[in-house]
């Protein structure tokens, strides 16, 4: 049975959630922790399910212990972003989707969730394309914002799509953000650009973005084993947009 676990008590006027969980480039990931990282978002949840590996996880100059999928909030900005590092386990995705979206939905929470589309004809210095898609007022969201409708058919997969559809079916606010991404490797300029263009604009917060340029060869080094164990993992566990003609 999965359980959002509370450590603190919250103070949000129907905050925005951005989502990072892991899957194609890393993008989800790299912009959620960026952010938690520019605003200092304090600790404020763990999310319990049988499909998170049971880890300890801990950063570099500090003894803490923190658990592998938690909730951060800025309190000041109505702010939440959902951090892992772990992928959540093909096995539990159902379980860990309904648990988050009813606390979602009894907590006024209006989630983004972040995906990438795997570009292999990507040029250097184009920028990714982003798009959108959502339930109920997510999708004026995205309109009011001029977030690109999907060039074509598609489906998010992993448990990010399973979060998207139990949003839909249960017609609460939601929106998904894809952005076009590398494939094989951790691409932190497609996490600035989702950044930029729409999770910025959508939230109302000014969120620098420097860093992901200064550092990019930094981030990608540190994603860079993550990253090859979401190439490895199961289309399940990891989040990604895909065209349904792979399907067809």
């Amino acid at each position: 049975m999965a359980s959002v676990n509370l450590r603190t008590d919250l103070d949000l006027d129907s905050p925005t959630l951005v989502e990072g969980l892991p899957g194609v480039g890393l993008v989800g990931k790299i912009a959620t922790d960026h952010i938690v990282e520019t605003f200092d978002m304090d600790l404020v949840a763990s999310v319990d399910c049988d499909s998170i590996p049971r880890v300890a996880v801990y950063d570099g100059d500090s003894r803490d212990v923190v658990p592998p999928v938690r909730i951060h909030a800025d309190e000041t900005r109505d702010l939440l972003a959902l951090q892992s590092d772990v992928p959540v386990a093909r096995s539990g995705t159902s379980d860990f989707a309904d648990c988050l979206t009813t606390w979602f939905d009894s907590n006024d929470v209006t989630p983004l969730y972040l995906s990438g589309l795997p570009d292999e004809d990507h040029e250097m210095g184009d920028l990714p394309a982003v798009f959108g898609i959502g339930s109920a007022a997510g999708i004026d969201l995205l309109a009011d914002h001029d977030i690109d409708t999907p060039p074509e058919r598609g489906v998010v997969g992993g448990p990010t799509g399973a979060l998207v559809n139990r949003a839909a079916e249960r017609g609460l606010d939601a929106a998904a953000l894809v952005v076009e991404s590398d494939p094989q490797f951790p691409d932190p300029a497609a996490a600035r650009r989702l950044i930029d263009a729409a999770i910025a604009p959508i939230t109302g917060v000014d969120i620098s973005t420097d860093d992901l340029v200064e550092h990019a060869e930094e981030i990608r080094e540190q994603k860079e084993k993550l990253a090859q164990r979401m190439q490895q993992a199961s289309e399940e566990e990891s989040t990604q947009a895909k065209p349904m003609r792979m399907f067809q």
